[in-house]
């Protein structure tokens, strides 16, 4: 699997992982992250908010078209649905 650089906390219930087990443990999280880290996903879980215009933009093609932008404006904040 394509080891993605980041850092991971993961939580156990038993007080040692081994290597091998931790090492799976990392495989599955990356396999479950590289399918939902997306530049979809990311589109529908956020919101812009643009203070220049007093809008809050939801669709999901506008945000992927302002974000991709060179250089975004001032005030352009991204702001998670949740």
């Amino acid at each position: 699997m394509n080891d993605a650089n980041r850092d991971l906390l993961v939580l156990a219930k038993t007080t040692h992982l081994s290597p091998a087990e931790l090492e799976r443990q990392m495989d599955l999280l990356n396999t479950i992250l590289f399918h939902t880290e997306n530049w979809e996903s990311f589109s529908i879980a956020n919101e812009l908010i643009d203070i220049n215009r007093r809008k809050i933009i939801r669709k999901t093609h506008l945000i992927q078209k302002i974000l991709s932008e060179k250089k975004v404006k001032a005030f352009v904040f991204t702001c998670n649905k949740n």
